[in-house]
């Protein structure tokens, strides 16, 4: 039985490329970049060689990037760095109410501490207006930080354009592109943010290293990891090297991808995934943006269907799959973002979430579509608020 994995939003694997670089550092690439001896340089050559890497992503100079332990070291890093700066004396940040828990709940704590966060409200498509971004913004506000792709959904937020209304007003702009980095073109140089964090293990890297890019002249961030002066005095302890290295050949795969036109392949097969459901099965509804959306990413409910006893039906076939953030499963609580989302609670208890990744094809999506289709008859029949089989023959 083929394997099919279908929750690459989550983690994907560590590709071949990534693991050939690093494992010759694991083995004999001991050495500390902050050493001087020969060990020590060229670890150091390593690392820089992987900045400029990870920096060629996303439009960036190499200066710009600070590596981190992951995607939520980087958004505390953001956030906290902002709220805590030597010259910071304002107290008011603009946020979303379907950011990741590793921007909410930081924003949770400087609550706490006397700070005011405002959590604006987003579309039933999961977008945040950028009109109401704008308004929201007073002498007090001190950091805007807006995610530029919903993990659970995929939509994508208009961030060129609530970058634009708050570089008018001088207050920083974060975005958490955890999920976008690597599955849509990024460009720093053309796009009006000051901070933008990544995550290695989102494409196709090892877990435990990521970035936040700072973008040259953003005022001194206070350092919430303080150490040795790595990272120029901006992220202390010693590098994870192996991670870093691993971590930037992914970079230069996503671009080569991405280069090569492949998101059109990826989009391809989303959507024919989609379109089969909607064949196959009654009563299925796409959640996010139809349009603005990551090209990997497919969020639907299905109407008097259990969404834990899909995944536990496509599991035992092999089909992995999430019933939204695999950060906050677990928690027996409705996904917090399709709730934003103003998603009936019956609907939000039927989703399924399915990220494709470059592995997959469109024979994959073919058997998905049967196993799921089965399924969700098998599930159906068994309610009692559905009484009726939902397939249509």
């Amino acid at each position: 039985m083929r394997k099919i994995y279908l929750d690459h939003n989550a983690t994907t694997p560590v590709s071949r490329e990534a693991l050939d670089v690093m494992l010759p550092i694991f083995k004999d690439g001991f050495g500390n970049p902050s050493s001087v001896h020969s060990e020590g340089r060229a670890a150091r050559v390593r690392l820089d060689e992987a900045r400029e890497q990870v920096a060629g992503l996303i439009g960036a100079q190499s200066s710009e990037v600070v590596f981190t332990s992951g995607g939520s070291e980087s958004n505390n890093f953001a956030i906290f760095g902002t709220a805590f700066a030597p010259d910071n004396n304002k107290r008011h940040i603009v946020t979303c109410e379907v950011e990741h828990a590793a921007i909410l709940n930081p924003l949770k704590q400087l609550e706490g501490q006397g700070f005011q966060v405002e959590r604006l409200p987003v579309s039933r498509a999961g977008r945040v207006d950028p009109e109401r971004v704008k308004n929201a913004l007073t002498d007090a506000t001190l950091l805007v930080t807006i995610q530029h792709a919903n993990s659970e959904v995929g939509t994508l937020h208009d961030i060129a354009r609530i970058g634009e209304c708050v570089r008018n007003k001088g207050i920083l702009f974060h975005t958490d592109a955890v999920q976008s980095v690597g599955k849509v073109p990024i460009d720093v140089s053309n796009l009006p943010v000051d901070l933008l964090s990544m995550s290695s293990h989102k494409l196709y890297g090892p877990k435990g290293v990521g970035a936040l890019f700072i973008r040259r002249g953003t005022p001194t961030l206070f350092s919430p990891v303080c150490g040795g002066g790595q990272e120029k005095k901006r992220r202390g302890g010693t590098e994870n090297v192996p991670g870093i290295v691993g971590f930037g050949k992914a970079c230069q795969m996503a671009k080569e991808r991405i280069d090569r036109g492949e998101l059109e392949r990826l989009t391809e097969m989303r959507d024919q995934l989609w379109e089969k459901i909607e064949q196959s099965v009654l009563g299925a509804e796409l959640f996010g943006c139809p349009d603005n959306r990551l090209p990997n990413t497919l969020s639907c409910g299905f109407e008097g269907a259990d969404g834990d006893t899909l995944l536990i039906a496509l599991d035992m076939e092999g089909i992995s799959v999430s019933t939204g953030s695999a950060c906050s499963s677990g928690t027996g609580m409705p996904s917090p973002v399709l709730t934003a989302m103003r998603v009936p609670v019956e609907k939000i208890n039927s989703s399924i979430r399915f990220s494709l990744g470059w592995g997959n094809t469109l024979a994959d999506m073919d058997r998905v579509v049967e196993i799921l289709a089965k399924a969700i008859q098998q599930n159906r029949e068994k309610s009692p608020a559905y009484p009726q089989a939902g397939s249509i023959d």
